[in-house]
């Protein structure tokens, strides 16, 4: 229930036993108040269909006439809160409403009715905001993914989703979980981070941004990759502002999430099979589409699977600057995993022809790692410099020298290899300039 009270100042167990008392009290009186507000609703409707705005106006009233009949007296600060919570239960997100409206909390995780974890400053803690029942919510769940066209039932237990701000759904229910349902909701900022704003927290240098805009300007296939919430997809936000004005870029992605500022933008998104499982527009299926569109660049959200190949052949047929990322435990692996997703699209293609592939397409890798301070950090990146006998060959342009922890945050630095890439002929034949120093190791 909604048991998220503010901290009392005075710290004695007196008050701390009164203050449970009050929010036991509150919570009793919160289910009174609700259910009442609810069935005046549903009697007072008469099959009538109300937009939200008119759904809280009767909210609102019948919120103030309940409280007079059951005699309910609370200051105003509580009175608005509990109408906030009735709100929130009916039309909005329920008991995880006010999670969603804290700008600390990045990751919101439901396991079960009973439990809920948020992620905040990257690390995990546990609330002790609760549903009802799993039938409450389910009826949440269902509120998330109707609008968007999606569903999640016996047939269709698993759903990905997307709020009306943006934010990332995954809904995962009986029978696949034995906890009931799952709900994991990734909060990305409203307003898209900066460069600036990555220098600011120290995930990117000065100097690492002014190199990354120059090889996003020069055209240069970039892939970012890294392990679940380290940063990914915000910093392919990041990357994809540097594109010049003037061009067309296509995005394609699994749930709509990057916010490009550019004037020219189309972005695509997959639809799922529907009840009958027909009509399902796959990643690899949009990534072909894409290149019927006259695309500048293509930018796919996340390869995870045989839409890899494709991805690799736009990068090598003229669509130079495209960028995409992947999970991986780092730079070397992320290729390794590229080379899985290609033979998962079925083609009879030798190793040694799928390598050729992806040391031809692609010219570097960022690795993101979220640290144990729960601070996200460009970890390492390197340039993809092509094959020597049956092995892709890479090298380190910058890397994430660590020096241990201090009070509780991770010590570090990230410093330029002193190595050039190969690439740099694209800044010249692009008129990209780039000072030399942006490679000169620290002394």
């Amino acid at each position: 229930m909604f048991t998220n009270r503010p901290a009392l100042n005075r710290d004695t167990d007196v008050v701390k036993q009164k203050a449970k008392l009050r929010s036991r009290e509150l919570d009793r009186d919160f289910l009174i108040i609700r259910d009442a507000v609810q069935k005046n609703l549903l009697a007072n409707n008469n099959n009538k269909t109300l937009d939200t705005a008119n759904v809280k106006t009767m909210i609102k009233e019948n919120f103030s006439h309940i409280l007079e009949e059951k005699n309910f007296l609370y200051n105003v600060a509580t009175r608005n809160q509990m109408l906030e919570w009735v709100i929130a239960d009916i039309v909005g997100y329920g008991p995880i409403e006010p999670l969603l409206k804290d700008p600390d909390i990045t990751e919101i995780m439901v396991n079960g009715h009973d439990q809920i974890y948020i992620e905040r400053f990257g690390l995990i803690e546990e609330t002790n905001v609760a549903f009802d029942d799993e039938a409450h919510l389910m009826r949440v769940i269902d509120r998330i993914v109707s609008p968007i066209g999606r569903r999640v039932d016996e047939a269709s237990p698993m759903v990905d989703a997307r709020l009306p701000n943006g934010y990332r759904v995954n809904a995962t229910i009986p029978p696949l979980s034995l906890v009931g349902p799952v709900l994991t909701i990734r909060k990305f900022a409203t307003k898209p981070f900066t460069v600036q704003d990555l220098i600011a927290n120290g995930t990117i240098t000065v100097r690492l941004a002014n190199f990354l805009k120059s090889c996003v300007q020069a055209r240069v296939n970039i892939v970012n990759s890294g392990g679940t919430g380290t940063g990914k997809t915000t910093f392919l936000n990041v990357l994809s502002s540097f594109i010049p004005l003037n061009e067309r870029v296509i995005t394609i992605e699994d749930t709509a999430e990057l916010q490009l500022k550019q004037p020219h933008v189309v972005r695509l998104e997959k639809r799922p099979p529907n009840i009958e499982g027909r009509g399902e527009v796959t990643i690899r299926q949009l990534v072909v589409n894409a290149l019927r569109m006259r695309p500048d660049r293509i930018i796919v959200g996340e390869c995870r699977s045989s839409e890899a190949l494709d991805m690799l052949q736009a990068m090598n047929t003229g669509h130079d600057g495209s960028m995409t990322t992947i999970h991986s435990n780092g730079p070397r692996d992320a290729l390794r995993r590229i080379e899985t997703m290609v033979l998962m699209a079925g083609m009879e293609l030798p190793l040694k022809a799928i390598r050729e592939q992806v040391a031809s397409s692609i010219e570097l890798v960022v690795h993101l790692e979220r640290l144990k301070d729960g601070s996200r950090k460009i970890v390492r990146v390197a340039e993809v410099q092509g094959m020597e006998n049956d092995t892709i060959v890479m090298q380190d342009i910058f890397v994430f020298e660590q020096g241990g922890m201090k009070n509780g945050i991770v010590q570090g630095r990230l410093v330029p290899t002193g190595l050039r890439p190969q690439f740099l002929d694209k800044f010249t034949a692009n008129n990209v300039e780039i000072p030399e120093t942006v490679f000169v190791k620290d002394q």
